[in-house]
């Protein structure tokens, strides 16, 4: 017989879902679990969850800080094991950061062994190293026991672990947290925190103070690896106001002297969350990419303190100047974010100011309070029953003897003969026989007159919120005075300061080796640099159709000014230009010029000339070399002009005469103070025409004559005596100009 076949099992039921709901339900779920279980402390007591069960799980351990050291490896397994299943490194990584003098403020793990430096090395493995708790750990636990905090099961239902810790210690805004989530992040650097105790006080005192009024007290933070801020008041109390903003902090340096006049900069603090190694790397590497060309070396004398010598390259270097130039490019200057977003109520995530934040930790402290001081009053409570058994018992020994030796159950008939409660007989029925000639009515009566006075004080501070303040200011002034400023942990560590003010130009000129060079322009508008100052450059080579225009010498720290023929002066750095090889670049590239303008020079700013400008319509005026200079790559609006009329002409004010040639070939002279100095506009009329237009203008001394090139570049003059016929007043038509250059061009350019 042929093999017997099951039938097919029933399909399960299958329920059709919309994707666009399954995603939505399933990435929201997931970005809760990460905002609220792993990326955003909790602004109670300022713990993420796993931070808080490493503590939760020393605490089990015993490891007091007075206890002896127990092995990180012991530590971690009991964590994962009961409380947090996410892997050992990640436990490992989060107790490690603890315990770290320069990330934590206040370390909440005292480390033993390799825990990592400030360089960025890596701490040793867990089984190498042992830990145990601080202080600080210790007050964000003390009351755990009594009832102070909520608990709940744990991941696998086998045991319990506290929702948030009680949190004596302000540790949110003192140690700082950062985190990324779905959505949100945080960012919070830490703070000193007598200051912040004394903040809190203030709102105690006065509860609906305002984040700017606690300023009073809290400068901003204080970081672990100390530092200077640079921020101005008005950003620092927008950035505790809003919960948002931005610290930007700098190094300390000092300037020590050596031999002969020589001298080195010393930096001894470095931002926060910044590698040492790292910078010294960088720097390194800017050197030799003659990027700092300030700076000849650097090198890590550091021991336990940091300590990192800059040598400049001469002895006559600005060192203010030095540093301002590091700053810029290094991480000697750090911006550290402010982002206050914390769950409230362990909760609701929400970006808070400084006075909310402190506020939840407040009112955290009062619900921890009332809660240990009901768990006290019920311990006093019980007390006082079995104290009232006892003295039962001590006042009808005998008797009660009898009962126990004789009753089958004495418990019942001891409840009904002398009017006991359950608790009172189990109490009676648990004394030890040696207690009994211990036992002495005035020990029972002292002892119970003492807990009814306790009694009374407790239920007196659960009747009364002005009490209960009162004792929560009283546990604020405690841990203030613990980490007061005169205490090594409590002394302020970061100071703040103003950002020293340097010329922007010297700055820049900073960055920049300086070396000679040579500025070569296409006839198209290309542009390039060469290394040195090339005379001949007849053998370089340009694009087909295009031809040297002209060229001049300058320096790679040099900054130029172009003018253009829409009436715009336009600034460009030699550093940034491109260098000799190939063609070069469309000087467009760096400026943002029009495509109807052209240029009509470029030259090197030396920012102490005058300049006579003029347009083709016959108008000019002249402006000062600084009036010239522009910031942004829209170039500066001097010389107003609408088409068809443009700028035609530039020359620098080198005399006392002005030269003004048409395209009709007519010339005229006139003295210049007929045209006035002026910063931006029209200007005035410097030749009158008919049909034609101002070709170029000139600017020379009378006493030395006109001078002019010809197309060969050849050099003619004339003197004033020869210049007789051409002499008038400022809109003259002019006269025919005889000998001069049938271009109508002097060809003199910016001098």
């Amino acid at each position: 017989m042929g093999k017997r076949q099951t039938p097919p099992e029933k399909p399960a039921e299958i329920h059709e879902v919309p994707l666009r709901d399954a995603l939505e339900e399933r990435y929201l779920a997931y970005a809760l679990s990460t905002i609220m279980h792993r990326a955003l402390p909790d602004a109670r007591d300022g713990l993420k969850p796993v931070h808080r069960r490493i503590l939760y799980g020393m605490d089990l351990l015993g490891l007091d800080p007075r206890a002896a050291f127990k092995k990180s490896a012991k530590i971690v397994g009991d964590v994962m094991g009961s409380f947090h299943p996410h892997g050992d490194q990640a436990i490992y990584d989060a107790m490690v950061r603890l315990a770290q003098d320069f990330s934590s403020r206040y370390p909440l793990v005292d480390g033993q062994g390799n825990f990592g430096n400030i360089d960025g090395d890596n701490p040793a493995a867990y089984r190498y190293t042992e830990a145990r708790m601080t202080e600080v750990a210790r007050l964000l636990l003390d009351g755990i026991d009594e009832d102070g905090v909520e608990f709940r099961l744990n991941y696998d239902g086998q045991s319990k672990e506290p929702v948030v810790l009680p949190g004596g210690f302000p540790n949110l805004l003192a140690n700082g947290a950062q985190g990324i989530a779905v959505g949100m992040a945080t960012s919070i650097p830490p703070h000193n925190a007598a200051e912040l105790c004394d903040a809190a006080l203030h709102l105690i005192e006065k509860p609906d103070a305002k984040s700017k009024a606690l300023l009073k007290w809290v400068k901003g933070p204080d970081f672990p690896t100390g530092g200077i801020v640079v921020d101005s008041k008005e950003a620092i109390i927008e950035a505790y106001t809003t919960g948002r903003g931005s610290f930007r902090t700098r190094s300390r340096w000092t300037q020590e002297e050596g031999a002969r006049g020589t001298w080195v900069v010393v930096v001894t603090e470095i931002p926060w969350l910044v590698q040492k190694s790292r910078i010294v790397e960088k720097i390194a590497e800017l050197i030799n990419e003659k990027k700092l060309p300030l700076v000849a070396d650097v090198r890590d004398e550091s021991a336990e303190d940091v300590r990192l010598v800059i040598e400049p390259k001469s002895r006559t270097v600005d060192p203010a100047l030095m540093m301002e130039s590091l700053f810029r490019l290094t991480e000697l200057e750090s911006k550290i974010s402010l982002n206050l977003n914390v769950l409230i109520k362990g909760r609701i995530p929400k970006v808070v100011g400084l006075a909310e934040c402190l506020r939840e930790w407040l009112d955290h402290l009062r619900d921890v309070l009332v809660r240990r001081s009901n768990f006290r009053k019920t311990q006093i409570e019980h007390r006082l029953e079995v104290l009232g058994g006892h003295l039962v018992a001590y006042l009808n020994l005998d008797k009660v003897i009898k009962i126990i030796r004789t009753e089958e159950e004495p418990k019942p008939v001891l409840i009904k003969t002398f009017k006991l409660t359950e608790i009172q007989a189990e109490a009676i029925l648990n004394m030890r026989l040696r207690n009994l000639r211990r036992l002495e009515e005035m020990e029972i009566r002292t002892e119970d007159k003492d807990l009814r006075k306790e009694l009374k004080g407790i239920e007196g501070l659960l009747g009364s919120e002005t009490e209960q303040w009162a004792k929560v200011g009283e546990q604020v002034r405690k841990v203030r005075d613990i980490f007061g400023p005169k205490t090594p942990l409590g002394k302020r560590r970061t100071s703040f300061a103003d950002a020293p003010e340097h010329d922007l130009a010297a700055i820049e000129e900073a960055l920049v080796e300086r070396e000679p060079c040579t500025v070569v322009i296409s006839e198209k508008g290309w542009v390039r640099t060469l290394k040195g100052h090339v005379e001949d450059l007849s053998g370089l080579a340009f694009k087909t159709d295009d031809k040297l225009e002209h060229s001049f010498f300058a320096e790679t720290t040099s900054k130029l000014l172009l003018f253009a023929t829409n009436g715009k002066f336009y600034s460009l750095d030699v550093a940034k230009l491109p260098g000799g090889r190939g063609h070069g670049e469309p000087i467009r590239m760096f400026i943002d010029l029009e495509q109807d303008a052209a240029i009509i020079s470029l030259f090197v700013n030396k920012g102490e000339r005058k300049f006579l400008i003029a347009s083709s319509e016959g108008q000019g005026f002249v402006v000062k070399e600084e009036d010239c200079v522009g910031n942004t790559r829209k170039g500066k609006q001097v010389l107003n002009v609408e088409m068809p009329n443009e700028a035609r002409a530039i020359t620098t004010v080198n005399g006392d005469t002005v030269a003004v040639i048409g395209t009709n070939h007519k010339m005229v002279l006139f003295g210049l103070d007929q045209v006035p100095e002026m910063a931006r506009g029209r200007g005035v009329r410097l030749q009158k025409y008919t049909s034609s237009e101002l070709s170029d203008v000139a600017v020379f001394d009378s006493k030395t004559g006109l001078t002019w090139k010809d197309s060969a570049g050849r050099e003619h003059s004339m003197t004033m005596k020869e210049l007789a016929d051409w002499r008038g007043n400022r809109a003259d038509a002019g006269r025919l100009a005889h000998g001069l250059p049938k271009s109508n061009k002097f060809n003199r350019g910016v001098e």
